[in-house]
């Protein structure tokens, strides 16, 4: 079966991006872990990176993925700099498959972006790490910003991320032809049935100089009625 990996970025020490009362490590690993709740629902193995407030380096991340032969691997973001909208990125040097692969999963995103009335700002190409390092087709999807006002209201909203998990896993459904798992009548289950398939690294035989197994724990409930973001304290 194919397994995807998903990344929510930074963690731990690394607080990714900060503004406006949020911090990237906690959204992103929000919309990863109800990415993954969803995915649980297709035929399909998930694994998360990180599915708590701890740090991993890059090549730990990376290392992950090659080692358990993924067949993709999506790392979750957030932006910061002055903008506003959604982009997604590949390595600079791809080409073939992981540029397909990315235009379906873009497409998907990026309309569920435009449709709450922000920019698409486009397919990009870098040389981020776990984009290079990773040995699958991989990308990068950076959700708003998190330093603009009205960005940031979305990010605060449980269900405007429960809307993007949901238009990032029709995403990954379209570009890798994932079919939702059949229920005991033959019917397809409800893709958010359960957390049953969704595994994180503490399930799988890692390398001894990947640090961090300690801290991986299985998927709480997901909380559907808020999302309680970091405030920031003033002195």
């Amino acid at each position: 079966m194919n397994r995807i990996v998903i990344d929510p970025g930074h963690g731990g020490k690394d607080p990714g991006a900060v503004g406006n009362g949020l911090r990237e490590k906690d959204i992103s690993l929000e919309i990863s872990r109800r990415l993954a709740e969803i995915l649980s629902g297709y035929q399909v193995e998930v694994t998360l990176t990180r599915n708590s407030d701890v740090y991993l380096g890059l090549a730990q991340r990376c290392a992950l993925a090659n080692n358990l032969g993924a067949r993709y691997f999506c790392s979750i973001h957030v932006n910061a700099g002055g903008g506003t909208g959604f982009e997604s990125y590949i390595y600079s040097g791809a080409k073939g498959e992981t540029e397909v692969l990315r235009n379906v999963l873009h497409s998907k995103v990026a309309a569920y972006f435009q449709n709450a009335g922000f920019k698409d700002r486009g397919k990009k190409k870098a040389d981020f790490y776990v984009l290079k390092k990773t040995k699958m087709p991989a990308v990068l999807l950076e959700n708003l910003f998190i330093d603009h006002g009205i960005d940031s209201l979305q990010l605060k909203s449980a269900s405007f991320l429960g809307g993007l998990a949901e238009a990032i896993a029709r995403g990954l459904a379209a570009a890798l032809g994932l079919k939702p798992k059949a229920g005991p009548a033959g019917k397809a289950s409800p893709i958010h049935s359960s957390h049953k398939g969704v595994e994180t690294a503490a399930a799988h035989k890692i390398p001894n100089n990947y640090a961090g197994l300690k801290h991986y724990v299985s998927l709480r409930p997901l909380e559907t009625d808020s999302f309680m973001p970091f405030q920031r304290h003033t002195q």
